[in-house]
C-alpha cells in the first residue's frame, strides 16, 4: 500500500511515515497543499491521509480536488479538528474516514487497511476495445500488449472514450469529466490532449474525430496519419 501523507508538522510526519513503514505501508510526505498536489500529479496513491489545517491549499481543498478528479482514491482525514461539526464537514467534503489527534499509530494502520480492503472490493472493471486495455484501478494502459505511458489528463480522456464503447463523446463532455469546474469552456485543451493521446497510443490511429460532434474510439483504426490527427 502507498499513501500520501499531508502533514505540516515535520516531526509528526516523519514519525508516522517511519511507523507505517514498519507495517509495510509506504508513505510520501507533503508538508503543504502545493506539495501534495504536485505529488498527486506525479504518483498513483492508494489512500490520501490529510491534515485539514496545512498551508494552502488546505486539506479541505485537496479533498475537494481528489473527489472532483473521479479517481476514487479513499481519503482519511487525520486532524486536530475534533468537534462533531468538524467531522460532519469532513465527511461532506468526501472523507471516507476521520481520525482525530492525538491518536495511536495502530489505530491509523487498522483504518488504512480497512480502507484498502474496501477499495479493492470496489475496483472498476478493466476495459478493452480496439486493442486498448485500460485498467482504471492500476491506472495503466496497454495497446496490443505494449505499455503506454500517459499523462493524467490523457488517461482521464481515454477512460471516458473507452467507457463510451465506440459512442461519440462531445468535447464539452470531455471537458466536464476530465477537467474541473473552473475549466474555460472555450479552451482548446481537449483538442490538444486528444492529439497528444493519439500520438502516445501510436498508429494506426484509433481515436476518430466526428466533425462538429466530438470524438470516439474507432474499431476500424485510421491508417492515414493526416485523417487520424485532425481536431
Amino acid at each position: 500500500m502507498r499513501v500520501l501523507l499531508v502533514e505540516d508538522e515535520p516531526y509528526m510526519a516523519e514519525a508516522i511515515r517511519d511507523g507505517l513503514r514498519l507495517e509495510a505501508i509506504a508513505a510520501d510526505i507533503a508538508g503543504d497543499g502545493a506539495a501534495a498536489l504536485e505529488l498527486l500529479g506525479l504518483n498513483a496513491y492508494d489512500i490520501a491521509v490529510l491534515d485539514r489545517d496545512v498551508p494552502a491549499p488546505t486539506g479541505d481543498e485537496i479533498a475537494r480536488r481528489i473527489v472532483a478528479s473521479g479517481s476514487g482514491m479513499p481519503i482519511l482525514m487525520l486532524t486536530a479538528a475534533d468537534r462533531l461539526d468538524d467531522k460532519a464537514t469532513g465527511f461532506e467534503l468526501g472523507a471516507d474516514d476521520y481520525l482525530t489527534k492525538p491518536f495511536e499509530l495502530r489505530e491509523l494502520v487498522l483504518r488504512l487497511r480497512a480502507l484498502d480492503r474496501r477499495r479493492a472490493h470496489n475496483r472498476p472493471p478493466v476495459r478493452e476495445i480496439a486493442g486498448v486495455r485500460l485498467d482504471p484501478f492500476r491506472r495503466e494502459v496497454h495497446r496490443d500488449g505494449r505499455y503506454v505511458a500517459l499523462t493524467r489528463k490523457q488517461f482521464a480522456v481515454l477512460e471516458v472514450l473507452v467507457a463510451a464503447e465506440g459512442g461519440v463523446v462531445s468535447a464539452e463532455e470531455l471537458l466536464g469529466r476530465a477537467w474541473d469546474e473552473n475549466a474555460d469552456p472555450f479552451t482548446n485543451a481537449v483538442r490538444i490532449t486528444v492529439s497528444g493521446l493519439r500520438k502516445r497510443l501510436g498508429e494506426p490511429w484509433i481515436i476518430a474525430t466526428v466533425a462538429g460532434v466530438g470524438y470516439r474510439i474507432s474499431t476500424q483504426p485510421d491508417t492515414g496519419r493526416e485523417g487520424g490527427d485532425r481536431g
